[in-house]
């Protein structure tokens, strides 16, 4: 019998005012359960707050908040090379000069690290430099944030008018991750690696002010509708702490989860699994090809759907809400979903891997 898992929504890449976001830990958590998040990890810049990991519940739901780090060096000019840190449970900060020494000192404390913002272009017209990912030499992390709400604010913002446009209306920002970023995600799949992708809110809440004017530029809970991750789950959460932290985390290294953007329409009940002669996996998981492998695509509602190997189309649907597809190569094999929304095509899923195993058929 195939394992039943349960499905998490959680946000990551969050910024409190222990770094260069504006709000509490509690601001962040009312946010999350306005936003109907089952977990959030905050990753401040370079400070790991103990103590805060806690459920807040309200109204009869209930979010767990998680501590992470955003570590990075800084000293290095211009800035590269930004870490998230999640389920070390200490301060990584000492080792941000090196992405090596930090990943094998997250390896040694138990926990993970994803590269943040992989992508990350300049905006000179609001002072922001090109804050991309460079050690690409560096081994040992565990993934890559693919699609970063506040980098792909930075890309839109080539002129007055544009940081006005999208100040203002946060729901035309995402369109889709960096195709660089993908690309090189698909590199890193071709090469053998298992790199578990995910997406980040890059929260702040930043205050602006103009003269007695005070805006906050995107606060928390619109970021938590939008770009989250998907997790599934072997247990479902039941509200203990240190159960629930390690169901979490068990799902996101094993990368049982998907990209979704949920601001045009809910990617809850997204499923690729695959299944064969020798039984059947999930996002995450390896199944050999044996005598050929189906892989099948479930979407929450039609739209155009890719199936993915290695950076090259295996096959492509449009408006179907279930796809099915016999596949005969070994590789990583992922799924890409896009759909119309605000007057263009934007991506909505984005699958982790699943890895077919064994000689082409």
């Amino acid at each position: 019998m195939s394992p039943t898992y349960t499905e998490a929504v959680i946000a990551l890449h969050v910024h409190t005012h222990f770094s260069d976001g504006s709000g509490t830990h509690a601001d962040i958590a009312r946010a999350a359960l306005a936003a109907g998040l089952d977990a959030v990890i905050v990753t401040d810049h370079n400070v790991w707050v103990d103590g805060i990991e806690r459920y807040y519940r309200q109204n009869g739901r209930r979010v767990l908040l998680l501590c992470g780090e955003e570590v990075h060096d800084t000293t290095r000019e211009p800035q590269k090379n930004h870490t998230l840190v999640i389920g070390a449970r200490r301060e990584m900060a000492p080792y941000a000069s090196e992405p090596q020494r930090l990943f094998d000192a997250v390896r040694k404390a138990g926990g993970m690290a994803f590269i943040a913002h992989p992508v990350d272009p300049a905006a000179p017209l609001v002072g922001e430099p090109d804050i991309s990912w460079v050690e690409w030499d560096a081994k040992g992390y565990s993934g890559l944030e693919i699609w970063n709400a506040l980098s792909e604010f930075k890309g839109h913002l080539k002129t007055p008018l544009h940081v006005l446009f999208y100040s203002l209306f946060f729901h035309q920002v995402a369109v889709a991750p960096y195709p660089e970023a993908l690309q090189r995600w698909d590199a890193l799949l071709a090469k053998g690696q298992r790199v578990v992708a995910v997406g980040g809110a890059d929260a702040h809440a930043l205050i602006r002010r103009r003269g007695p004017l005070r805006i906050v530029l995107f606060p928390y809970e619109k970021h938590f509708r939008a770009i989250t991750t998907h997790l599934l789950l072997r247990e479902p959460l039941d509200g203990r702490l240190e159960h629930d932290r390690g169901v979490i985390y068990e799902a996101l290294e094993a990368g049982r989860a998907f990209v979704g953007y949920d601001l045009p329409a809910p990617t809850h009940g997204f499923r690729f699994t695959a299944s064969g002669e020798d039984g059947e996996a999930v996002m995450g998981e390896t199944l050999s090809l044996s005598s050929g492998v189906t892989l099948k695509i479930r979407l929450p509602r039609k739209a155009e759907c890719r199936l993915i190997r290695h950076g090259e189309v295996v096959q492509r649907w449009a408006g179907r809400d279930v796809c099915t597809a016999t596949v005969t190569h070994p590789g990583a094999y992922r799924v890409e979903v896009y759909l119309s929304a605000w007057g263009r095509r934007r991506g909505w899923i984005f699958s982790n891997p699943i890895y077919l195993t064994g000689s082409p058929l």
